[in-house]
This record gives structure tokens, C-alpha cells and sequence, in this order.
């Protein structure tokens, strides 16, 4: 809200995709309400979402019905999507990360959500919590995988039909996107699900001319079944070899923050979008030295997003660019930030992750770790009292930084209200949804 001068009054709903639990009752949003409750703001629709790292998704897609319904009051929703991820010492540990996102639906937003989308849901045990007593999953990771693929599989088979269907025919195939923002828990599997979708394009139309030239090795996997190549070494290397093009033209400007963050869950997919909103957004010069107009390059791009919980629950869906998204860019300050970073060693991460084990679900205790390297306006866990009550602080934000105005200058839903009650359209020139790391 800081960032892009949003009044806290102008949010009607906000909503969490969260896996990273500190209560069995008491939702993450509701701790959040104190940046809106403090404004006078109490009326906020939404709870927390959990699946895994699914749960982002399905806030957003809550949110979206929301804006879409007749119960809509015509303020912004926000969506916030943020997880640490840690694991037990062993092999999954260097994956680990984390990281929030938060997006603001509206009105008149530069990127608009396509109408088609699909799922795929499965109960499936490869990643889940059952020790309440630790934060850390039980992982299968090669059955996680598997289950990824297969979820992918589902929900690529399902869109394509869909969309098909709307456009009366179309053949829709990789080649209808610009760009594809996968759910990355860690970059080889994101090269591997490329891989995957070209293999199901070529399932489906293997006169594609991507495939020319290539019909004696592909001559193999034309009559297999899917669902049994999930283990086919030969078939995974084929498809990867000739996806690298589609990955380094369509996905690779997307993996920036997840390589750099470690996986996120719910927030994973979604450093990926903001990765891909800030490369569109490098400055570039034309052959004659010019500055070329970013905004134009990246108006009508089409991105199709994959969202993967462990558990499991998947979702695919498409945006598109409408609008303005240069600001998004310019505010996230993400090579920047990323700079400012200061690098610890394993060991260092290991002990840490040794004393935060003592801690976890414990009462009547403070933090004892300083303060003086967290970035300015960080909210930091302050206390938990001897009922296992939670109180937060903040690190002062920066002098230097651009005032806050809640007032004229805000990006505002509701100017005013219609003879019906209703609440008058925007003014604004767009109301954005909004990646924020």
C-alpha cells in the first residue's frame, strides 16, 4: 500500500494463501487486519487459504469471484501469498526459501485474468505436515515430482479443450503464448515441465512446425501412453533438447527471483510473474541508439500461468497485458534489493534453523537476534507472551524514501456513490494488479 500509495479504507477484501502455520485457529489475515483496522478499516472479507503451495492461487481466485459477484462494493482486493520454506537437514534443504507477494484486484487493471481456466485435484501424500510439533514436511520427492508432471498433464489436457471449445475450434498449442510462469520449487523441474507441455503438444498435433525435421526420433513416443512416460529418461531428454529455445524465448525471464529466493510456495509462482513484468521492462535501445518504448513491447503479451500445490491441488490459467506495467517494474527496485542482500553461510543457516527449531510453538519468550540488518520497514515478531499471544514491531522506515499520502493523490475505488448507492467508476487512469515482493 506504501509502495503504490493505496488507501487502506479502499480495500474491501483481503485474502492469504499461506502453508507457513503459527495457529490451528486464528487466521494470518486476521493479524494483517491491524494495518487496515488502524486506518478505521474493519469491514475486510476473507480468510486464510491452505494447500500447500496452492493456496496463493486459490486467494486469488476467491478474490476474483469476489470483484466479479454481486456482493462486490466496488473497493480493491488484495491477495497475499508468503511462506518460509525449510526442511530437516538433508538433500531438500538447499531448496529452501522465502518470500510474500501481494496483488491488488480491481477495475481498469494492466494485467487482466483470462476466462478459461483448469484444474486438477488428487488426494496424494508426496509432501504434507502432520507433526504439529515442527514445521518441517515429510517429503517424497520423487513422487512429488511425479505428481507435479501428472497434475501439469491434467491441467494443460483440460485448458487446451477449453479454450478450443471457446474459440470454436482454434488449436491452441505453446505457440498461442508468449510466455509461461510455472510454479518452481526448484529450476530443474520448471525445465522439466517445458519439456512436458511440448511433449503434450506433440501428443496432440505433431504437424506442428516445431516437430519438422525431428519425425524418425519422435517416431518412438507417438504411441505411448502418457501416463507411462513419467519415467521415460529417453522421451524427458528428447522434449528437453527440443524445448530449450521455447524455455530461453518463453519461461527463462520468468525464473530470476525464484532461483534467487529458494522456493516460496504460494508466493513461487507469482516472484515468477514479477520476474517476467521486470525483464519487459529492462531498458533497451533501438539499431539507432534510441530509447525503445517498453510499454509497447509488452502491451498484449499473453502468459500462461501454472500453480502446483503438494497434496494436490493445481491450477492453469492465462493474462494478459492491457495496461501501463512500467510502475510495477520501477517500484519493486528488484536488482536493487536483491543487491542489498548480505550473504550468510551454510553453517550460519543451519544453526539458525538449530535455535528456530527450539523455538517453534513455544510461549513467553522474545526474539534475541538484532535488528540492525533487517531493511527499513521490515515488521519483525516482537514477543509471544505465556498464552501464545503474538505482538510485532517495525523497523523505522527510511528518511530517504517518498512520503506516503493516503489522500487525493491515492489510488482510490470509491469517488463517491451513485443515486442508487452504488459506487461511482474509478477516475483513475488503473487500478493494477500488483506483484509485490
Amino acid at each position: 500500500m506504501e509502495k503504490y500509495n493505496i488507501a487502506p479504507t479502499d480495500i474491501g477484501r483481503l485474502e492469504v494463501g499461506t502453508e507457513t502455520l503459527i495457529d490451528k485457529s486464528k487466521s494470518v489475515k486476521s493479524t494483517l487486519c491491524q494495518l487496515f483496522n488502524e486506518h478505521g478499516n474493519f469491514d475486510l472479507e476473507g480468510v486464510d487459504n491452505i494447500n500447500a503451495c496452492y493456496g496463493g492461487t486459490a486467494a486469488l481466485l476467491n478474490t476474483l469471484s469476489w470483484v466479479e459477484s454481486s456482493a462486490w462494493d466496488g473497493r480493491y482486493g488484495i491477495v497475499v501469498c508468503g511462506d518460509i520454506a525449510v526442511y530437516e537437514d538433508g538433500p531438500a534443504r538447499p531448496t529452501g526459501g522465502c518470500a510474500a507477494v501481494a496483488m491488488l484486484i480491481g477495475r481498469d487493471a494492466p494485467i487482466v485474468v483470462g476466462p478459461v481456466r483448469a484444474s486438477h485435484m488428487e488426494d496424494a501424500y508426496d509432501f504434507y505436515k502432520p507433526r504439529l510439533d515442527s514445521e518441517y514436511p515429510t517429503v517424497f520427492g520423487h513422487e512429488s515430482n511425479v505428481c507435479y508432471l501428472r497434475a501439469l498433464d491434467g491441467c494443460y489436457h483440460r485448458f487446451t479443450h477449453k479454450f478450443e471449445h471457446a474459440a470454436r475450434g482454434h488449436r491452441f498449442h505453446l505457440g498461442e503464448v508468449d510466455h509461461v510462469v510455472l510454479h518452481s520449487p526448484y529450476n530443474k523441474l520448471v525445465k522439466k515441465s517445458g519439456a512436458r507441455m511440448l511433449y503434450n503438444d506433440f501428443v496432440r498435433y505433431p504437424d506442428l512446425p516445431i516437430f519438422k525435421g525431428h519425425e524418425k526420433t519422435l517416431e518412438a513416443f507417438a504411441k505411448l501412453l502418457p501416463e507411462k512416460t513419467y519415467e521415460n529418461r529417453d522421451l524427458e531428454k528428447v522434449f528437453t533438447e527440443l524445448a530449450r529455445p521455447m524455455y530461453k524465448n518463453k519461461v527463462q525471464s520468468s525464473v530470476l527471483l525464484p532461483q534467487e529466493l529458494g522456493n516460496s510456495y504460494t508466493a513461487s509462482m507469482y516472484t515468477g510473474l514479477l520476474s517476467l513484468i521486470c525483464s519487459w521492462h529492462k531498458p533497451q535501445v533501438d539499431a539507432n541508439g534510441e530509447p525503445v518504448d517498453t510499454n509497447a513491447l509488452a502491451h498484449g503479451k499473453k502468459v500462461l500461468m501454472f500453480s502446483f500445490g503438494s497434496g494436490l491441488a493445481a491450477t492453469m490459467f492465462t493474462l494478459k497485458v492491457a495496461g501501463d506495467t512500467s510502475h510495477i517494474a520501477e517500484a519493486s527496485e528488484l536488482e536493487l534489493r536483491l543487491k542489498e542482500r548480505i550473504q550468510r553461510t551454510p553453517e550460519e543457516f543451519s544453526s539458525t534453523l538449530a535455535d528456530r527449531e527450539t523455538k517453534y510453538g513455544k510461549f513467553d519468550w522474545t526474539p534475541s537476534s538484532s535488528t540492525e540488518e533487517l531493511f527499513p520497514g521490515t515488521f519483525y515478531l516482537g514477543n509471544v507472551d505465556k498464552f501464545g499471544r503474538r505482538s510485532y514491531k517495525r523497523v523505522p522506515v527510511s528518511p530517504f524514501r517518498s512520503s506516503i499520502n493516503y489522500g487525493s493523490l491515492a489510488f482510490h475505488s470509491r469517488l463517491g456513490a451513485a443515486d442508487d448507492g452504488r459506487p461511482l467508476p474509478a477516475t483513475t487512469a488503473s487500478s493494477p494488479a500488483v506483484p509485490t515482493p
